[in-house]
């Protein structure tokens, strides 16, 4: 059974930073396509990076790509999202995503990823 566990959201004021974790069991990872999305009240979920868990390949939105860094643990099966330089902007719930045999690559659609944690709330306040 796959587990994907995120953690690290809170209240932060503007400027501060995160950094988000997501545990994940049940998977083999070697392929798999790794994705950070966020979605705020009254907005579409909106892929902000990827990384494929054996390539180590990324991609950032053009939204987030100067203030977020992702990265993996192979050994803790964890997988990390830093966000510096936090806005009001970027309060939203925050989900992990995974998705097999994406070979060496990842995506930022929500609509690539078969496997979802069930979200971290990350509020910035002004």
């Amino acid at each position: 059974q796959v587990q994907m566990v995120e953690s690290g959201g809170g209240l932060v004021q503007a400027g501060g930073s995160l950094r988000l974790s997501c545990t994940v069991s049940g998977l083999n990872f070697d392929g798999y396509a790794m994705g950070w999305f966020r979605q705020a009240p009254g907005k579409e979920r909106e892929g902000i990076s990827c990384i494929n868990w054996s390539a180590g390949k990324t991609m950032y939105s053009d939204s987030v790509k100067d203030r977020v860094t992702i990265s993996r643990d192979k050994d803790k099966n964890t997988l990390y999202l830093q966000i510096d330089s936090l806005e009001p902007e970027d309060t939203a719930m925050y989900y992990c995503a995974a998705e097999p045999g994406s070979g060496t690559w990842c995506y930022l659609s929500q609509y690539e990823y078969k496997y979802w944690g069930q979200g971290t709330q990350v509020t910035v306040s002004s």
